[in-house]
């Protein structure tokens, strides 16, 4: 009877410690992300009760902008970001686009995947070098994926004032702005390329070709939030973890569909179908193991000591990633 009592204690004392305190679990957990189906991760944990198992019932909430998502994510209003890598190292270089009144402390936990990026363009735009005198789109002209669509056009001997850059807005700002043709192309993720590709618009360069190796979305919060928060944190990626095992079960393809349909407002099962296709894809989809590229997270540094203000020289990737809890998530020594 002693040995069974001291059993169920020690199992008791191990689930406490690996679950958040009973305080901060009854806490908001709140998330904050741009449209759109890279958010299918979140949804299936939130649907398959993942989340829940863990201790949690984290809050999603959609930004409209990266500028917006910085302000609130350092003022504290939430716990965790999903946003591109490129956003934490721009506002922890002081080369961020918007003020935000105190020197960020932006820390990437994890990764979900290279960008899933292409560039778009309007029905018969034959070149990307036909896009010269056009007008062109970006979240921000400093941060998100703003230099990658600078570089791609560089690359094809378009200058930066060769062209007119607005700010749009996310993902799905700009791709609405792009159907309307107030803009003559833009970089978008997938699947809105497939829903601007599906409406006749071009395809004329997918970024990781282009670039190579491409850290896109991560999964970030503020440094002082890991040593109050560490083990939420650490509870909603081995849910996260789940989803990913879960979506790439091939098993679970009609429901996973099922769930993307559902919460992806006007799409319809080809469109779920492509989305399925390219985000599950093998070599290229989102991340299984939710690890940083670090390889893709020098593409980023390279491109933002080549163009951002101001000029600084970035060389070490790990200046900018905490994955301890990460490997605490997913039981990596």
């Amino acid at each position: 009877m002693i040995r069974l009592d001291r059993r169920r204690f020690l199992a008791a004392s191990t689930a406490v410690l690996a679950a958040p305190s009973l305080a901060r679990a009854q806490e908001a957990f709140r998330v904050v992300a741009f449209a759109g189906a890279s958010n299918w991760l979140f949804w299936v944990a939130e649907r398959k009760g993942m989340f829940e198992a863990v201790g949690l019932k984290p809050e999603l909430a959609i930004t409209p902008n990266s500028v917006e998502l910085a302000r609130n994510l350092a003022a504290g209003r939430y716990e965790l970001a999903l946003t591109s890598v490129d956003n934490v190292v721009a506002y922890n270089e002081g080369q961020g686009e918007a003020e935000l009144g105190a020197p960020a402390d932006f820390v990437a936990l994890f990764g979900i995947d290279n960008g899933l990026l292409s560039l778009m363009a309007e029905p018969g735009t034959a070149s990307i070098a036909a896009l010269k005198g056009k007008t062109v789109s970006v979240d921000a002209l400093t941060t998100g994926f703003a230099f990658v669509q600078r570089e791609i056009l560089a690359m094809n001997g378009i200058a930066f004032e060769d062209v007119q850059t607005v700010r749009v807005g996310g993902g799905a700002q700009r791709l609405e702005a792009l159907l309307k043709r107030e803009q003559s192309a833009t970089l978008l993720n997938a699947p809105l390329d497939l829903v601007a590709e599906g409406r006749g618009f071009v395809r004329l360069a997918r970024a990781t070709q282009a670039l190579g190796a491409y850290q896109g979305i991560v999964g970030t919060t503020r440094r002082s939030a890991v040593a109050v928060d560490g083990a939420r944190l650490t509870a909603f990626m081995r849910a996260f973890h789940r989803s990913v095992a879960w979506l790439y079960d091939p098993a679970n393809r009609e429901e996973a569909l099922a769930i993307l349909m559902d919460r992806m407002r006007g799409m319809e099962r080809p469109g779920a179908e492509g989305a399925y296709r390219v985000l599950l894809d093998p070599q290229n989809g989102i991340y299984r193991d939710l690890r940083i590229d670090r390889e893709g997270l020098r593409t980023v540094l390279r491109l933002r000591q080549k163009y951002a203000v101001p000029a600084k020289t970035l060389g070490d990737p790990e200046r900018y990633i905490d994955e301890s809890l990460r490997r605490r998530a997913l039981g990596i020594a």
